[in-house]
């Protein structure tokens, strides 16, 4: 790595992480003798090679008198040969407090989706937390997501204005319910992207997305950082419940934090390797969230989920339009529902759900989305129903789906409940369709796929049954297939279900 003349590394580990890169720090004269509105800026330039750290740390000295700091950075991007990764550069900020892992210095993050930033008391670049600008040492977070074989030549311009600190507003929260329905099935989409991270759309976009395609619920997920907390309160009402959280986002995979208090921020500088990530499992589930696994199979860089699944409330099997990622994803998931199985008999098993990590236009808001029976429509009903797989996932909200099974002498079980029937009783599984014109039902166990019903009529309503016993299906799940040119290739996905377990 090159830097300015005279200036200095150090390794800086966290404890039990990788090791990250500090450099030498960058200074500013006192602030006595300014006038109110005065600025000073320093400029530091430097190259990282490939290879580098995943976080790279510029030390910051801020004096008192400070009221507003500003960071822009730049950084080169050579031609590459096909095939090889070019250069992408994260960038973010930590205050006097520190860069320690979990701890309290963190202020914003941008990643790559803008090239400069601000922040003061009554303001900040959305990703970016408004604040004080307190005395001490700063640290400017960059984040070599990729480099080029040439290395990464970047550019940071610090500006501190100097004056009276402005009035801190104390941020507003959306409630933790809506009217609701009393116990019914709800419709939702818990993984979103504002403008507060790398999205295109304000809040209040998103909500008017979510109320037109027919959702109960959201969930907030801006990339590494709860920014956008405070700024959902006037996109609730009545007839939407948004809950709080976020994508963190590890060079290891990605998760969704579901419903954590307001103002819950969840680091994610570490892999796998690090072991760190149980710890932040906990304090999402401290924090009052569930642990989703994102597009656990996504072939970008650092978005395969690598951390295992046992620290998972759910897992987003389906994440926006309908790709062969899913079809993986999917087929994996099965195969945990087939280790429940033979490991714990069906208990202790991980639900599925689909969310459309929408960002912008033409992004679907609600393609696919998860469709939760819930007591009431409160962050706690839902995640209860998540977290239950009391759920059914659909690509729009026309699709409407009933699915149990059956025994002998009545007995009856839904969407993520047991049915108790001795293993040779016949039972009967039913699929109730609405809104799914020309499509096709497959019923799944853990044998695979043991019914495949004809084509739904173009009104696309239908009710599919089929018979079975436990000793031949330990579960039963649903699947409804758009048709397929491809042959035996399965069509894509307009809806699934979790299972329903079959036995005593």
């Amino acid at each position: 790595m090159s830097i300015p003349t005279g200036r200095h590394l150090r390794s800086t580990p966290f404890p039990g992480a990788a090791v990250a890169l500090t450099l030498g720090s960058v200074s500013f004269a006192s602030a006595a003798g300014v006038a109110d509105g005065d600025q000073e800026t320093r400029t530091i330039r430097g190259t990282l090679p490939t290879g580098s750290p995943d976080f790279v740390y510029v030390p910051v000295e801020v004096p008192s008198g400070v009221r507003e700091i500003k960071v822009a950075y730049t950084y080169d991007r050579p031609t590459v040969p096909s095939g090889t990764a070019g250069n992408a550069l994260d960038i973010g900020i930590f205050d006097e407090r520190g860069t320690e892992l979990g701890g309290r210095g963190f202020r914003g993050w941008s990643g790559g989706a803008r090239t400069e930033f601000f922040l003061r008391g009554d303001d900040a670049t959305p990703g970016y937390i408004a604040g004080r600008v307190r005395a001490g040492t700063w640290h400017v977070a960059l984040g070599p997501y990729t480099v080029a074989p040439q290395g990464l030549t970047y550019e940071i311009t610090i500006t501190l204005t100097y004056g009276a600190q402005g009035a801190v507003v104390e941020p507003v929260h959306p409630p933790s319910r809506a009217a609701g329905r009393g116990r019914a099935w709800y419709r939702g989409d818990c993984h979103l992207h504002s403008w507060y991270s790398d999205g295109r759309r304000t809040p209040a976009e998103i909500g008017a997305l979510a109320r037109a395609a027919g959702l109960d619920f959201i969930n907030t997920s801006e990339h590494n950082t709860h920014a956008a907390h405070g700024h959902w309160a006037d996109v609730a009402g009545d007839d939407l419940l948004v809950m709080l959280g976020e994508e963190v986002t590890t060079r290891n995979g990605h998760v969704v934090a579901l419903g954590t208090e307001p103002g819950t921020f969840v680091d994610w500088r570490y892999r796998a390797r690090d072991n760190r990530f149980s710890r932040f499992a906990r304090q999402i589930r401290r924090s009052g969230g569930l642990v989703v696994p994102a597009h656990p199979h996504a072939t970008c860089i650092g978005c395969n989920w690598k951390f295992g699944f046992a620290e998972a409330d759910a897992v987003e099997v389906w994440n926006g339009p309908y790709t062969p990622d899913d079809e993986v994803a999917l087929a994996d998931w099965d195969g945990m529902l087939v280790a429940s199985v033979r490991d714990r008999g069906g208990r202790g098993w991980l639900p599925a759900m689909g969310n459309s990590d929408a960002h912008r236009a033409p992004d679907v808001v609600g393609l696919p989305q998860t469709v939760v029976l819930a007591d009431d429509l409160t962050r706690e009903a839902i995640q209860a129903g998540i977290r239950a797989g009391r759920s059914y996932v659909a690509e729009s909200g026309s699709v409407s789906l009933a699915f149990g099974a059956s025994g002998g002498r009545g007995e009856h079980a839904g969407i993520g409940e047991r049915l108790e029937v001795d293993r040779s009783v016949p039972v009967t599984v039913r699929l109730e369709v609405a809104g799914a014109p020309r499509c096709v039902v497959r019923f799944v166990t853990d044998q695979g796929v043991l019914f495949t019903s004809g084509v739904l009529p173009v009104a696309g309503s239908g009710v599919v049954e089929w018979q079975t016993t436990a000793s031949y299906a330990a579960y039963v799940r649903a699947e409804l297939r758009h048709e397929t040119a491809m042959g035996p290739l399965p069509g894509a996905l307009a809806a699934f279900t979790n299972p329903v377990f079959l036995g005593a």
